[in-house]
């Protein structure tokens, strides 16, 4: 029976705001709160084993349904625990709610059993941390909270001490309409005006993109089919951008492929549209243009010629106009250029990936990830662990507009596939979920295959077993160091999974992965596939000089590194056959 509490006052005001379930783990100073959503209709609490788990999962579900996602640590240890994921949802924009639970509010400040100080704890991950300690400040904080995260959007954290969470509520909950930040920021007319006077004045112009170019597919390629420009993209640029792209060149990075870096710095004039690439030494550093809708990002990674503050679809809609058709043959000769040797690049390492690749034990990665694109559904929803799961993702899933690829891109951590693929699962619980787990990210949080089995979720976890931490190796080479604690004993993940009681297959050569692959994504429930994979494929050069070793990091993703993408090779030469030759 409802006692008309804090905490049901903030659950309340929660399931007024949008929010159907809370993440966490049950205990101490948070038991009001559980308890007050036990009471509650409308609103679930999802148990997972760590407080890590539930803010990944949070930070997903954001995401994939762009609504306030939350989740919740007691006191402590608890909440520390949410950092990690707190970190990724702030970073990725994700709207996130988390519920920092107290020791009890007269103990604060005397070094009382699991104190923290959460409003400093949480310092770096928001702006927004604030301590509920009179009964009369709720539901106002956590409507607050709520704005915070929906607005910025990413991380709130609200600190809620356990006794003032079971104290009797003063006044009703906040019922009233909530507003998510989706305005739309329209460039200046005179910022408009230069951006295109820049782009008419050029004779070669690059197009790079980012994820805030999500909403603005048609646009880029409009403009980039006006002035004849290639187009690269980050890798959360990616699912948005490439598909359906004529103009498509690849990526730039440690992760890249294709001719990217060579058609930003061949180009007169490079547009970052919606990217905050956080690795500059990859960037041109002169006659570049950044559009953004956060005026905080515009120049804080390359000295910029023009800043424009606006969205990335308004701001192109805007200078279309004012653009002229471009007929000089120079800039037909530069896409064709671009799109040539991004199609080299791809077809070269493709066939160093591919050959004999169907009967190679251990099993290629990159074939399993190959097959998976093949098999996946159009609307599949990707999870992917931090490591070279990003590689073979960047590389082998196509994109098609309807995918969504979800990771720990810009915090980079470890162990994220999993508990992302928890909170995808409930966003978008009509898709099919699969998470590449790499066997060391899965090994640390292995305790939410729990979860997943306890829930029924329709995850498929592909697990990269290589028995190495394959990314670490690669970082070990690039400062010219033998690799040192990086291989760990053969872990069996299908009998852990097993034992679970969750159903599990292992495949150890090449001839099982597409029937293991399709027998798991045409299960209804959730699936583990347990891949023993190659430990030496780490996507290096296969020839690199002693010079060259120290220069790595860069070297590498300007040269081999831009290939080996898959189905993407017959995106190039399609790119290529098209487009007419000066």
């Amino acid at each position: 029976m409802a006692r008309n509490t804090v905490a049901e006052q903030l659950v309340r005001t929660l399931v007024a705001a949008g929010v159907t379930r809370i993440y966490g783990v049950v205990g101490d100073s948070l038991n009001p709160v559980v308890d007050a959503v036990r009471e509650t209709d409308g609103i679930e609490w999802i148990h997972v084993r760590n407080e890590e788990a539930a803010a990944f999962a949070a930070s997903a579900q954001a995401q994939i349904d762009g609504g306030l996602a939350v989740c919740a640590g007691s006191c402590g240890p608890g909440n520390t625990h949410l950092v990690q994921g707190l970190y990724d949802a702030q970073r990725s924009g994700a709207p996130v709610l988390a519920i920092a639970s107290h020791i009890p509010s007269r103990q604060i400040g005397t070094g009382y059993f699991q104190e923290t100080h959460p409003e400093r704890l949480f310092a770096d991950v928001t702006e927004f941390r604030e301590l509920v300690s009179e009964a009369e400040q709720m539901p106002r904080l956590a409507r607050i909270a709520v704005q915070h995260a929906l607005g910025t959007p990413g991380a709130a954290v609200l600190v809620l001490p356990g006794d003032i969470a079971g104290r009797k509520a003063v006044g009703p909950a906040d019922t009233s309409p909530v507003a998510a930040g989706r305005a739309t920021a329209w460039p200046a007319e005179d910022d408009v005006r230069a951006l295109a006077e820049l782009i008419n004045a050029a004779d070669k112009v690059a197009l790079f993109c980012g994820a805030g170019a999500r909403e603005a597919h048609d646009e880029v390629m409009a403009l980039a089919g006006r002035v004849h420009a290639p187009v690269g993209h980050t890798l959360r640029g990616k699912e948005w951008i490439q598909y359906d792209n004529p103009y498509d060149v690849g990526m730039i990075g440690l992760l890249g492929y294709g001719a990217c870096f060579e058609a930003l710095h061949g180009a007169d004039l490079v547009l970052m549209l919606g990217c905050d690439f956080p690795y500059d030494d990859f960037l041109p550093r002169k006659n570049v243009v950044q559009v953004d809708h956060d005026p905080r990002r515009l120049g804080r990674r390359v000295p910029l010629r023009l800043a424009v503050h606006g969205d990335v679809a308004a701001t192109l809609r805007a200078v279309r106009p004012l653009v002229g058709e471009r007929t000089a043959a120079s800039a037909t000769r530069f896409l064709h250029d671009m799109l040539a040797r991004h199609e080299r690049a791809l077809t070269k390492v493709v066939d160093a990936y591919t050959r004999d690749i169907e009967h190679h034990t251990p099993v290629h990665p990159e074939y399993v990830a190959r097959i998976l694109d093949e098999e996946a559904d159009g609307d599949t929803v990707f999870t992917v662990d931090t490591g070279m799961n990003n590689v073979w993702a960047a590389r082998y899933l196509t994109p098609n507009g309807r995918r969504r690829v979800i990771g720990s891109f810009t915090h980079g951590t470890m162990a994220n596939a999993l508990p992302h693929a928890i909170g995808a699962a409930y966003a978008a619980p009509d898709r099919k979920i699969v998470s590449l787990s790499g066997d060391g990210g899965l090994s640390m949080l292995l305790g939410e295959l729990i979860t997943v089995h306890q829930h029924d979720l329709p995850i498929t976890t592909v697990v990269f077993d290589n028995s190495s931490l394959g990314m670490v190796k690669l970082e070990m080479m690039v400062d010219g160091m033998p690799s040192f604690q990086t291989d760990h004993p053969r872990v069996d993940y299908a009998a852990v999974a097993g034992a679970i009681g969750m159903r599990a297959l292992r495949v150890e050569s090449p001839d099982r992965v597409r029937d293991a692959l399709r027998e798991a994504l045409a299960a209804p429930g959730p699936v583990l596939v347990d891949v023993v994979t190659d430990p030496n494929a780490l996507s290096i050069p296969s020839r690199i000089t002693a010079d060259q070793v120290a220069g790595f990091a860069l070297s590498a993703g300007r040269t081999v590194l831009r290939g080996g993408v898959g189905a993407m090779v017959d995106m190039a030469r399609s790119n290529l056959r098209n487009i007419p030759r000066p």
